[in-house]
């Protein structure tokens, strides 16, 4: 297929608008939402991690709403061959890409471009986990979770970033998970590595603002499958039997045994695995549902930081947030004054004596100190901790 030019794709294609069902759920209107039946911009996207139960979702949400698509799948989970049947309509385009090589993000984005002539919204919809306690996760493990979920998503984001910044716009939306926001036992590696990439986007949002483009870290809860794997795929999160792993897959996480010491039926490091297996059938997030959601936020014109989807998901995080204030409260009378401010040590010396003079020898004064702290330390209540029953993407 010849590129197109940019005039040919940013065009509204015919009946986009049309024959398309009214979406139960709509962001707000704050953020200025595509409308049911109202004209849009084709826009071009390019999904990776597209292989996955939440990415190939995103993909067929989008070309269904008449976008056009690149859907990237992951070097071990199939075949040139079978991306390029799935994709071979002329709206979309099918790719095999490994996150962890730069060079190899970089010629999905020049083949996207070249393909379709532009390239409007970056979707990461890629991720790697491991269960297992921190002390049982070896070096290649941990490793490959970072080169994954962080290194992957820092790549993706510098391949694009150069056509962003010339066409002076833009959009990143990057599936974080509510591990981004607290720590689970069990998933401790994992857990660090969407912390980073939290970090990595808050930070990048300064420096690319005066260039028109935006981002947004969406952070679902534990995805449900809402239609069976194709039999192409496969490997975690895709299906089939594809990737060859001594450990046991559930979702895109491969489960570590336990050893001795984190075995026992109470050990917190068993968490997560309790955590994905029970919410797995009980409470989930639908893949469909967070499909359009994340389809709207690529072509409202004012996206949040973050979108967080499922119930779930928002409650633990809330839950983590009040945490971290009441414990703020609690120990806010631990102040310092700044080096510049603080008398010398000699000054110091002669203040303490006077104090204790003047209480006369005795520890009046340390207990009076003790009581304003505990007075001004007083918040609603203690702090509350996490039990970690939170669920993840």
């Amino acid at each position: 297929m010849d590129a197109r030019s940019s005039s040919e794709v940013g065009q509204t294609s015919p009946g986009s608008t049309r024959d398309i069902p009214r979406p139960r759920l709509l962001l707000p209107a704050s953020c200025d939402p595509p409308m049911p039946n109202a004209p849009r911009r084709q826009l071009v996207w390019i999904v990776f991690g597209g292989t996955g139960h939440m990415g190939r979702s995103l993909v067929k949400c989008a070309l269904s709403r008449g976008d056009l698509v690149c859907a990237v799948g992951r070097t071990f989970e199939t075949t040139p061959e079978a991306m390029t049947e799935q994709h071979a309509g002329p709206n979309s385009l099918g790719l095999l890409c490994d996150v962890r090589a730069r060079d190899s993000v970089a010629r999905a984005v020049e083949r996207t471009l070249a393909h379709f002539g532009r390239l409007d919204v970056v979707a990461n919809c890629s991720g790697y986990g491991v269960i297992g306690a921190c002390e049982d996760q070896d070096e290649h493990e941990i490793r490959n979770q970072f080169e994954t979920n962080f290194m992957g998503t820092l790549h993706i984001i510098q391949a694009a970033l150069p056509y962003f910044r010339r066409q002076q716009a833009g959009r990143y939306l990057i599936f974080s998970s509510t591990s981004g926001a607290l720590g689970v036992p069990g998933l401790g590696p994992y857990c660090a590595t969407k912390y980073a990439v939290e970090g990595l986007i808050e930070a990048m949002l300064y420096e690319i603002d005066g260039f028109g483009i935006k981002a947004t870290l969406v952070e679902p809860g534990l995805v449900r499958r809402d239609e069976p794997d194709e039999p192409a795929l496969g490997g975690a999160g895709g299906g089939g039997a594809a990737v060859v792993s001594p450990l046991p897959t559930w979702g895109h996480f491969l489960i570590k045994p336990a050893s001795e010491a984190y075995a026992h039926a109470a050990s917190p490091a068993l968490h997560a695995k309790r955590m994905v297996q029970w919410l797995g059938d009980r409470q989930p997030t639908s893949a469909v549902k967070c499909a359009e959601l994340v389809w709207q936020l690529g072509h409202c014109s004012y996206p949040p930081l973050r979108l967080v989807l499922g119930s779930y998901a928002i409650e633990s995080i809330r839950d983590r947030l009040r945490s971290v204030t009441e414990e703020l409260e609690d120990w806010k009378h631990l102040n310092f004054p700044a080096a510049s401010d603080a008398p010398p040590p000699a000054e110091m010396s002669s203040i303490n004596v006077a104090t204790t003079a003047a209480a006369g020898g005795g520890g009046a004064g340390g207990a009076a100190v003790s009581e304003r702290g505990e007075d001004e330390g007083a918040g609603d209540g203690e702090g509350e901790g996490d039990d970690g029953d939170t669920a993840m993407g």
